[in-house]
């Protein structure tokens, strides 16, 4: 049998890349492959079990709840209700503390989000004296744990009468948002380039008229980031606002607890509310899931 020589020549180097090819990237495109893509739909679903479980719950009555698992609503569909979401509507303490986490957390978000956006500009493109090291002691602050502060900053609102208040609490959310925000937006700000906005002054821009025109577009992304951060952190809060809140001024997480340790039974009230609790972040976090993403990649890339 013969052999042609000009097939040989063409599909031997085909052949020695093939025998090269390292291990690791054998492995890499095997899991490329649609098995991978199961196996991770897979761990998604599991990941949502605790959430499907709190809102069939949060559907049953209490009598059902007490003798099965909220499983069983698959078998018998009967089961669910809106009796617990009209009883936690009664109970003045939950639909309060939720108000309050609103109050809490949009204004906590948005000085955060503007105060950050501003300083991130000015370390960035102004020039000030001690500008980087005024920008080193901000991002110091990043290493402070929340709760070494939390001792004296409750004797010093005590002391000018802001403990126990709403603003007390977004004043200490916006303190502690505050060093991470300006890191993120003066580094994301740093890339712009320069030729873009020096054409934008020498149209006759100023520096607001320039931040706003310009920098903020440019930093949507970025900005979109930094609010979902902290909208969920500060909701999701429940130390500070146990330290900084009374009865009257507490969030969603502090009268939940509450609600647990005074009456360890009303089931029919701490599920739809803990579900509540948990779906508005949620619903916070996919609603800006585009911007969030395209704020992390842009990070990435640059």
């Amino acid at each position: 049998m013969t052999t042609d020589a000009g097939s040989l020549g063409k599909t031997r180097p085909v052949e020695v890349v093939k025998a090269r090819e390292s291990l690791g990237s054998r492995l890499a495109a095997a899991a490329s492959g649609g098995l991978v893509r199961v196996f991770l739909i897979v761990v998604g679903l599991f990941w949502l079990v605790p959430t499907i479980g709190l809102l069939l719950s949060s559907l049953r009555s209490p009598e059902d709840m007490s003798a099965s698992g909220w499983w069983k609503v698959f078998s018998q569909p009967s089961q669910l209700t809106f009796h617990s979401y009209r009883t936690l509507l009664e109970n003045s303490d939950i639909t309060n503390s939720l108000w309050n986490t609103v109050l809490i957390t949009v204004p906590a978000t948005l000085l955060v989000v503007v105060i950050g956006a501003l300083a991130g500009y000015a370390f960035a493109w102004m020039e000030f004296p001690g500008r980087d090291w005024w920008f080193l002691g901000v991002v110091s602050l990043l290493v402070v744990p929340v709760q070494v502060a939390l001792i004296p900053i409750a004797e010093l609102f005590g002391k000018i009468g802001l403990f126990g208040t709403i603003f007390g609490v977004i004043l200490f959310h916006v303190g502690y948002g505050l060093p991470f925000a300006v890191f993120l937006l003066r580094n994301f700000f740093a890339e712009i380039p320069r030729e873009l906005l020096e054409a934008a002054r020498l149209d006759g821009a100023g520096e607001l008229r320039l931040f706003a025109r310009v920098v903020m577009p440019l930093g949507g992304p970025a900005i979109a980031s930094l609010g979902i951060f902290q909208f969920l952190w500060v909701w999701n809060d429940m130390l500070v606002a146990l330290v900084f809140t009374k009865s009257s001024t507490q969030p969603i997480t502090v009268a939940l607890q509450t609600q647990v340790r005074q009456f360890g039974n009303n089931i029919d009230v701490l599920a739809p509310g803990a579900f509540i609790s948990m779906v508005i972040p949620l619903a916070v976090f996919f609603a800006f899931q585009r911007q969030f993403v395209s704020g992390v990649m842009a990070g990435a890339v640059k």
